[in-house]
Formats: C-alpha cells, sequence, structure tokens
C-alpha cells in the first residue's frame, strides 16, 4: 500500500483532502493515517475540527471504495454523507499530531453503504460513529 497515490483513489483535491496514506483494505475495511497541519482548511485554534474527523472518516470510506475500484479495473466512483448516526467525539487532535482512521461495511445496498468509522489518536479513539454513505 506504501505505493498508491491516494489522491487517484479520493474525489476530493487539495486543499481539501484528510487522508495521507492508506494503510490496509480489505473487502468490508479500511484504515487510513492522516498528519494534521496548520494550514489544514478544517484545523481551528490548534486543533482539527469535529467537521474535520467527521471528513476524515469519509475521506476514508472513500479511500476504501477507491482501492476497492481499482482492485476491480473500474474507476473510483464519487459518494456523498447521506447521514450520521451516534457521533462521539471526546478529543481533539492537535497540529503536528497523526490519527489513524478505520471504517469497516456494516450493510450495503445497491449504491448505499452503511458504515462505522473510528478515529484513533495514539491508541486512544477520540472519534466515532455510523456514516451512511452513496455512492454516485
Amino acid at each position: 500500500m506504501e505505493d498508491l497515490d491516494v489522491l487517484s483513489l479520493i474525489p476530493q483535491k487539495p486543499p481539501f483532502v484528510m487522508v495521507d496514506k492508506l494503510l490496509f483494505a480489505d473487502e468490508k475495511n479500511a484504515k487510513s493515517k492522516f498528519t494534521i497541519n496548520e494550514t489544514n482548511v478544517l484545523v481551528h485554534d490548534g486543533s482539527f475540527s469535529e467537521a474535520g474527523l467527521i471528513e476524515n472518516m469519509a475521506q476514508t470510506a472513500a479511500l476504501h471504495a477507491g482501492y476497492q475500484a481499482l482492485q476491480s479495473g473500474k474507476k473510483p466512483a464519487l459518494g456523498v454523507i447521506g447521514g450520521v448516526k451516534n457521533l462521539l467525539i471526546t478529543r481533539l487532535p492537535r497540529v503536528h499530531g497523526s490519527i489513524t482512521t478505520s471504517v469497516s461495511v456494516e450493510n450495503e445496498v445497491m449504491n448505499a453503504k452503511i458504515l462505522k468509522g473510528q478515529v484513533c489518536l495514539h491508541d486512544e479513539v477520540i472519534a466515532e460513529c455510523e456514516m451512511k454513505v452513496f455512492l454516485l
């Protein structure tokens, strides 16, 4: 996964990219890494915002879908967040911190996926939610 260009797997482009690297992907799961810098558009007062954490989970889901498309010889699809449920954020990561984000597909019907996302700072879970994503 080291050689993968994440920008080729997600529809987002700088400056709105909230993932650096795909660490793992299989049929139902993916894990990404992201290092937060001070120029990130979703950093406020030295911390990555709540919106940034949600977008990071969504972009990890996009990485997963893009990787699956690449493995199937297809073009990555555009996805939109259809809903966020049971969002829990216990801490905001600071600038220069690195987070790892995991998503797992809980259910899939046609072009809709229900995902569980979890963001960790070191070994601490700092955010989690259930997310509905529609692939267009």
